[in-house]
């Protein structure tokens, strides 16, 4: 692989590279990874990678990889760029017949993902996005759970997603992007984690949200995007949800965690809490499924590395995106990734920002997605 963005001073390009290698099936071959070129060689010479392979741009290296024979080049590109970026490096590594997984969100604007998915049809290129926390084996226990109708017929969904690092003025690059509508977009905290929130509602129940109601708010004062929000929502299958995010909760961590409820029982999954899965039944005690161990679903078992009591993480549910990314590529799949977030999903992100910014300035009228 190839990555553009996550050169020194940047957080998630590290993240990235560390779970692309867990599995030891795919290299980092080359990089334009800062617009600072000194950034970029020093990033490449702590990585091992060779100086030739090292670019001042990422056209520069679209159009040197793609002129290179096809055992040498880069199969894939990562893009680990804030927001603004995604859109025009996933179009220029597309047309240069690359594959992409993107960070999340796919695109700064609903505009450019619906053109990006243009892109992607016309060029029939492979496009992953990475919603880390699809990743973890107990999520996809949950899924399994839902569709084979454990918890009967959804009637409520409570996700949330909790972190309190913006609780007051922060002065570093991390704050500094994801506050500034230039390169975050329209939404702060809904942008950077509302979106996974709706993401793991969406996928766990397998159904859309089709409307919804919000109220969204900046508490530091002068800070141009919100960092924090709720909004009440409908599902097309006729249940009801409420999400919340803030990153003003002072103490909290990394609180994503999701509860969803039928008619016939209920559960609860916690992203600090990764390797439990809670369920409740109408007719019976408690039940905790945990990761590694036996009566999980295949695909369940399947991203699980090792055995119950060992934890496995963040990085962990962040390689399994990129196995499958991986395998995909080798099967000479098209478009989407088998087990990873795709275009689809990408622009559904962006339309749950576009709707939830329009009901919040609007009085917190119910808007369509």
């Amino acid at each position: 692989m190839g990555m553009v963005g996550g050169g020194q001073g940047a957080f998630i390009g590290e993240v990235h590279r560390l779970a692309a290698a867990l599995d030891g099936k795919i290299d980092l071959v080359c990089g334009a990874f800062s617009r600072d070129m000194e950034n970029t060689k020093a990033t490449g010479a702590l990585l091992n990678i060779d100086d030739n392979r090292l670019y001042a741009s990422f056209d520069e290296m679209m159009t040197a990889e793609a002129a290179m024979p096809a055992e040498e080049r880069m199969e894939f590109v990562a893009i680990v760029t804030p927001n603004h970026m995604h859109f025009p490096v996933a179009a220029a590594a597309l047309k240069a017949g690359f594959a992409v997984l993107c960070d999340k969100p796919a695109t700064l604007t609903l505009a450019e993902a619906e053109e990006l998915e243009v892109i992607i049809d016309e060029t029939h290129g492979l496009f992953g996005l990475t919603h880390t926390y699809l990743g973890y084996p107990m999520v996809s226990q949950a899924r399994d759970m839902v569709a084979k109708g454990e918890i009967g017929a959804v009637r409520k969904v409570y996700v949330e997603y909790h972190q309190g690092w913006l609780a007051g003025e922060q002065d570093n690059k991390q704050a500094a992007w994801r506050t500034n509508p230039k390169t975050s977009g329209i939404s702060g905290c809904m942008g950077d984690i509302g979106t996974h929130a709706h993401n793991l509602a969406e996928y766990i129940t397998d159904s859309l949200v089709v409307e919804l109601a919000s109220e969204l708010t900046a508490f530091v004062a002068g800070r141009q995007l919100d960092d924090d929000g709720a909004a009440l929502l409908r599902f097309d299958n006729g249940s009801t949800g409420v999400l919340s995010a803030s990153q003003v909760c002072v103490g909290e961590e990394n609180g994503l965690s999701i509860r969803v409820y039928g008619d016939k029982g209920g559960m609860q999954w916690r992203q600090q809490e990764p390797n439990s899965l809670r369920v409740t039944r109408i007719d019976a005690p408690e039940q905790l499924y945990r990761a590694g161990t036996d009566h999980l679903t295949d695909a369940a078992s399947r991203r699980c590395r090792t055995p119950a009591g060992h934890p496995e993480g963040y990085l962990e549910a962040f390689a399994n995106l990129y196995i499958d990314f991986a395998a995909a590529i080798k099967a000479g799949e098209k478009k989407k990734a088998t087990g990873v977030p795709g275009i689809k999903e990408g622009v559904r992100g962006m339309a749950f920002i576009e709707a939830i910014v329009d009901s919040s300035n609007n009085n917190s009228r119910w808007t369509k997605i």
